[in-house]
């Protein structure tokens, strides 16, 4: 048996093969899409969900409460008593905060575990890429307290850069005002942001046109790198029902960097409720995000 066991959130994005082939259990926040409930056991395919969004459909989602967080974990330490949690970024959610609490109630029921929930500052597949981290210091051996303590040194090296091909869904999550959401979409302006040492999401700059957004994703990514730039074992990529887009980015970095490792997968409805059909995100390690 493995001395701990790590689990995470489906903000995260990793495919379902990898957290099965990994064995990390996932919390799931929910979404909610005409007038139904969608849970784990019941989430729409990713095609399905987008093509629904593009037809108008608007979903909305909720965080993980404390009571199912604490259900889960009472799941989890059947599995193994010692469990370090990669929760979602407090900066765009209060899950982080409900598993702590749930954390908290668990160890003091139950005085022979262990749970530390470790504030990932990071979405999607940059919180996906902070977990494929932490478990190949797992398989390398790195025991349960240095790993916390891992986690917490080089959070702030995993950066994420993204764009996105539709504002309205930025102004929905009050990212843009609608004025911006409209002027932008008339003159094909593209934001390129990025997640900010603080856990929240922050506009970097702006382009014209679909092409040049996604270069800006690698131009950002040779700022950042730093001294991580030989690194980068792998590269995760993340897209909303637009994975040309994506092939697009994983080549130009290929050709740049020369990096021949990478994750690409769709983004959940969890966080495509909120970035919309058409993102494309890149997340790499860097000196600091």
């Amino acid at each position: 048996m493995r001395e701990y066991l790590i689990t995470t959130d489906n903000t995260g994005d990793l495919p379902e093969d990898y957290l099965a082939r990994h064995e990390v259990p996932t919390m799931w926040l929910p979404y909610f899409l005409d007038g139904e409930t969608y849970r784990a056991d019941n989430s729409l395919p990713y095609e399905q969900f987008y093509k629904k969004m593009r037809e108008g459909c608007m979903p909305t989602t909720s965080q993980v409460n404390p009571e199912e967080a604490k259900e889960k974990f009472l799941e989890y330490i059947k599995i193994n008593k010692n469990i370090i949690h990669i929760a979602f970024s407090s900066g765009l959610s209060g899950t982080y905060n409900s598993t702590r609490i749930a954390a908290q109630e668990v160890m003091e029921e139950h005085p022979d575990c262990r749970i530390a929930v470790v504030d990932s500052l990071a979405a999607s597949m940059g919180e996906g890429l902070f977990v494929h981290k932490a478990l190949q210091q797992q398989e390398a051996g790195m025991g349960y307290d240095e790993l916390v303590q891992w986690l917490e040194d080089n959070k702030q090296h995993v950066c994420h850069y993204f764009t996105v091909d539709d504002l309205f869904h930025l102004y929905r999550g009050g990212r843009v005002s609608k004025a911006a959401a409209v002027l932008g979409t008339m003159i094909n302006i593209k934001p390129v942001l990025n997640v900010d040492g603080e856990g929240h999401l922050i506009p970097q700059s702006k382009v014209r046109g679909r092409r040049k957004s996604l270069n800006a994703l690698v131009d950002f990514m040779e700022q950042k790198m730093g001294s991580f730039r030989d690194k980068n074992d792998i590269v995760f990529i993340s897209h909303g029902d637009c994975y040309d887009d994506a092939v697009y980015v994983q080549e130009q970095v290929k050709k740049r960097f020369g990096i021949e490792n990478f994750l690409i997968a769709p983004i959940g409805p969890t966080i495509g409720t909120h970035s919309g059909p058409g993102t494309v995100a890149l997340f790499f390690m860097g000196d600091a995000r």
